[in-house]
């Protein structure tokens, strides 16, 4: 009989012979590979070089720790340089010539969606930390970030409730995450009784200047005698001539309030915050939570950098929260595996840094509170709401024709990213690209 006992001893005779012959295991003297691709050129850098440093300050501290199963973390950073092809290309160098073990990187939608077939293809695993628009669940990506459901609904609910706000600008830079998120937006304001006529909805190219006709007719639309409020998805550097617009034309947060959903500390960090001060911003971490682990993580970061002056952000949180889910679910698998990763994430558990507890749904999505802050002169947020408990990421939006009747599952016997609970069946890759 195979007791506990005998199997142990065989264990341990195997690894005295291993050691006998070998010293010890050659795979164990191997390092855990972890591929970084976040962008350190181009127009994405002055973001993604910010969460390169976070993932590499969170493996020099495992590794202070003693490495994860024994095993030192090498860090493998590539460059996808804002290139969108270049992203496939990068993930597919890091995962069939490097064999990192795991990766974690992108920034924009239209990069994630580079990398998705590939890392698919190759059965990697790969933890993206960016707010997204949703309409998607793959087997082998891990959402750290918002999903609609955890940033912009609760953001209009906010000013819907709170606010009394009755028309809406939705305002968004012309891709696929604003253009997603504003379409939920649409139908989500109809759904609760807003007419077409009180929604206005403008796009603007990545890095537009010239917002004095467009603040004009924002000025004339919140003008017929409703409060007004913008929605804004506008990305990147286009955000200071707008904020700055609004304020030529004397457009006060009073007035018509602006909350942003790609609006964080590093986008607020050495401008001039004058024109923005009380508009809001939609996130699920501030830096200026009051939580002993925040002040512990602010703190490391600071000392990494070797400068007071670094701020923190939430996509950096997202990277704090994935890293320990991934290391966790490492530990319970016992290897690096992805196929016993995958199933060992599922429901595994984590602090986040404002007070709470992050958990890995079986959707790949994590569990968040959402937080609505108000833009202070000195770049920061004071935090004037807060959902009660965490929302869990929805990765099929309720508000979407032909997703409404989906839900993911990657659990076993389901194991289906888009299996749509009215037809009873998994609707397949195809199929969910298609929804999108």
């Amino acid at each position: 009989m195979n007791t506990p006992k005998t199997r142990i001893a065989s264990v341990l005779a195997a690894a005295s012979l291993a050691l006998g012959a070998t010293g010890v295991h050659a795979q164990d003297e191997d390092p855990i590979k972890v591929g970084i691709l976040h962008s350190l050129s181009g127009t994405m850098a002055i973001s993604e070089s910010t969460l390169k440093d976070t993932v590499m300050m969170l493996i020099e501290e495992q590794n202070e720790k003693g490495g994860l199963l024994g095993r030192d973390i090498e860090p493998v950073v590539v460059d996808p340089a804002s290139d969108w092809p270049l992203f496939a290309e990068k993930a597919r160098e890091l995962l069939a010539e490097e064999e990192v073990d795991v990766i974690f990187g992108s920034w924009t939608s239209v990069s994630r969606k580079s990398v998705l077939p590939v890392v698919e293809e190759l059965n990697g695993l790969m933890f993206y930390p960016v707010q997204y628009e949703g309409e998607e669940s793959s087997e082998n990506i891990f959402y750290t970030g918002a999903a609609p459901n955890q940033q912009a609904i609760p953001a209009v609910n906010y000013l819907k409730d709170e606010l009394g706000v009755e028309r809406w600008v939705l305002a968004g830079t012309d891709y696929v995450y604003p253009r997603t998120t504003n379409k939920i937006l649409e139908t989500y304001l109809n759904d609760h009784g807003v007419s077409d006529d009180d929604i206005m909805i403008n796009y603007t190219p990545f890095g537009h200047s010239n917002w004095q006709s467009i603040v004009s007719d924002i000025k004339e639309f919140g003008n017929q005698g409703k409060k007004t409020a913008v929605v804004s998805t506008i990305n990147g550097d286009a955000n200071v001539p707008f904020y700055q617009e609004l304020a030529n034309q004397g457009i006060e947060a009073t007035d018509i309030p602006v909350i942003a959903f790609s609006v964080g500390e590093q986008e607020l960090s050495g401008i001039d915050t004058g024109p923005l001060v009380g508009h809001l911003a939609a996130w699920n971490y501030f830096m200026s939570v009051p939580t002993d682990a925040n002040y512990d993580f602010i703190d490391q970061w600071i000392e990494y950098n070797d400068d007071d002056t670094v701020v923190t952000n939430d996509p950096m949180e997202a990277h704090y929260i994935g890293f320990n889910m991934w290391t966790q679910a490492v530990e319970k698998a016992g290897t690096t595996e992805v196929e016993a990763v995958k199933d060992a994430i599922i429901g595994v558990s984590v602090p986040n840094l404002t007070g709470g507890i992050a958990t890995m749904m079986p959707n790949h999505h994590t569990t968040k509170p959402v937080l609505i802050g108000e833009i202070q002169d000195n770049g920061q947020f004071a935090t004037v709401s807060r959902t009660p408990g965490a929302v869990a990421g929805d990765a099929w939006s309720d508000y979407l024709e032909g997703s409404r009747d989906l839900i993911s599952d990657w659990r076993a016997p389901m194991k289906c990213g888009n299996y749509n609970v009215v037809k009873g069946e998994c609707g397949g890759q195809q199929e969910a690209a298609e929804a999108e």
